[in-house]
């Protein structure tokens, strides 16, 4: 009988335990799509972003965090915390095509997360977060066990594609609940960002667990094609008159000011293939403003949504004790438009998916200000992010701050590592090998103001090369001789190639991206006759 009262004893304690609430922060992952850097208010943009801007306000800024150029493999590095090859995603994912971006018969190349790798969700689920994703995965299209349940979610809503139609995503490129695709929404009431984030609420409404959660809600917009809803774009048109001219100079004075950007800097000149906004004529002005009133009401759309995912926190009292990250997969998207015929509306396609519809070079030069290049290339306006930080719990004595020492996507798996005190497995999948972390926990920066820097820095997307040490970054494409040097402190915007003033820290960093990808899956690669162009 004694130790039959012992035993109900010691079960009694150990489910006063596990009943109690664990503390540990809950963490909310926001990833906008093909956003350019200057964008959102708190970056300098005129796009009207109030949800985002009081998250800055109440938490940190970073002014010099990177992604990696590109949907796919920033994705592939957000998740695992590795360089892209290192999942095997170098390149992109396989499309709903079949024939695109397919194994291109190397390590790095496979085209969809490896098993030498783990998600974040995999990571925490094991220590007890319940983990949640709605919106975009393109990590891995055709075969189930690449989609996100099979990777450490609990629930899934999205798309597993790369791009869908934003009012009836349907075909090949449709919305999906855990692992089954559902039917054609109705066009007149559906709008993706609006559903992926009525699927997180939902899911966080459904979180009855004393444990804390994982929610990874990932955007479509501003992706094309340009799809917005009327009562938004109403908002916008006609607010862009002034021209992408006039606006990069009144964005950069207001980053300049914000202490985003020094003014020494410069603004980069206007894209050499962009006419002078005054030399458009007045129809095509109309136009033009069409389409940027269409992609701002995208972005506003979004920061609307993030909002009410805040708004929840806060009714719930989750907010204070809640990580949430905010950051852009890649710099803006310069691909070719494709309108539908003469009228303004028609680029508004509500009833099928029609093909790149974006807005174009001239608007993405503004989104990027005040950097030159776009998305898939590792000049600054390729590969440079905004990221927000908020925490109150942690984060109170420092919100408001900038951060200005540059880091990176594979920074963001240890960081919440860190915070949510969850152990990284040296073997997952049936005993697979995991490729060790190299990435640094942003929270001693973040909380305290002080933490470790990258000694180098490494980038390759498409054959576009970069490696960065403090202030120097090179870039060139791979099969090129020469690297271009910059001194980023005197020149973010990249205009004054000085690599042959400083021949000895070109071969310092030449040599060690060498090292880096030999190691690191980059190379061996087959080129592709897309990637033979000239950067320039």
């Amino acid at each position: 009988m004694k130790q039959l009262s012992l035993f109900f004893i010691s079960l009694f304690l150990i489910k006063s335990v596990y009943a109690q609430k664990d503390e540990r922060p809950n963490i909310i992952l926001i990833l906008a799509d093909d956003m350019g850097y200057s964008d959102i208010g708190c970056y300098g943009g005129e796009i009207p972003t109030p949800n985002l801007d009081a998250l800055a306000d109440n938490g940190i800024l970073l002014s010099s965090f990177y992604n990696t150029a590109r949907c796919c493999p920033t994705r592939a590095s957000l998740m695992t915390g590795l360089f892209p090859h290192q999942t095997g995603i170098g390149q992109m994912t396989n499309s709903p095509k079949g024939d695109t971006f397919k194994d291109w018969g190397t390590e790095g190349y496979i085209g969809y997360l490896n098993k030498n790798c783990v998600t974040i969700a995999e990571v925490l689920k094991e220590s007890g977060y319940s983990t949640y994703m709605t919106g975009k995965w393109h990590l891995g299209y055709h075969d189930k066990s690449r989609w996100p349940l099979q990777r450490g979610f609990d629930k899934f809503y999205g798309s597993i594609s790369g791009a869908t139609s934003y009012f009836y995503p349907n075909g090949k490129r449709p919305v999906m609940y855990m692992n089954e695709v559902l039917p054609p929404p109705d066009s007149t009431t559906y709008y993706t960002t609006d559903a992926f984030t009525d699927y997180a609420i939902q899911f966080i409404d459904e979180h009855e667990s004393d444990n804390p959660f994982f929610l990874y809600l990932a955007y479509t917009a501003p992706h094309w094609p340009l799809h917005a809803k009327d009562e938004d774009i109403k908002k916008f048109v006609g607010k862009f008159t002034k021209g992408w001219d006039q606006l990069r100079k009144e964005r950069f004075e207001r980053m300049v000011k914000m202490g985003l950007m020094d003014k020494k800097w410069g603004l980069s000149e206007r894209d050499h293939r962009v006419r002078a906004w005054e030399e458009v004529d007045d129809k095509q002005q109309v136009r033009s403003d069409y389409r940027m009133a269409v992609y701002a009401a995208q972005v506003f759309c979004m920061d609307y949504n993030i909002g009410k995912v805040v708004e929840k926190l806060k009714t719930d009292d989750e907010l204070d004790n809640t990580l949430i990250l905010f950051l852009s997969d890649n710099g803006a998207c310069a691909e070719p438009y494709q309108e539908f015929g003469g009228k303004p509306d028609s680029f508004i396609n509500k009833a099928t998916f029609s093909g790149a519809v974006s807005y174009g070079i001239s608007w993405s030069n503004l989104s990027n200000t005040p950097f030159h290049e776009y998305k898939v290339k590792t000049y600054e306006g390729g590969i440079s992010t905004p990221l927000i930080a908020h925490w109150p719990a942690k984060f109170k004595k420092r919100k408001g701050k900038i951060v200005h020492q540059p880091h990176y996507l594979i920074d963001i798996m240890p960081t919440i590592l860190e915070a949510s005190e969850a152990r990284y497995p040296k073997n997952y999948h049936q005993g697979n090998n995991i490729h060790n972390l190299e990435g640094i926990s942003l929270l001693p920066l973040l909380s305290k103001g002080k933490g470790d820097a990258h000694e180098y820095m490494f980038w390759e997307h498409q054959s576009n090369c970069a490696v960065r040490k403090g202030d120097w970054k090179a870039i060139k494409k791979l099969n090129d001789k020469e690297w271009q040097l910059f001194n980023l402190k005197k020149d973010r915007i990249e205009s004054d190639n000085c690599a042959k003033r400083y021949p000895e820290i070109v071969e310092d960093l030449a040599q060690n991206w060498e090292k880096w990808a030999k190691t690191h899956y980059v190379l061996p690669k087959r080129i592709s006759k897309k990637e033979t162009s000239s950067n320039q």
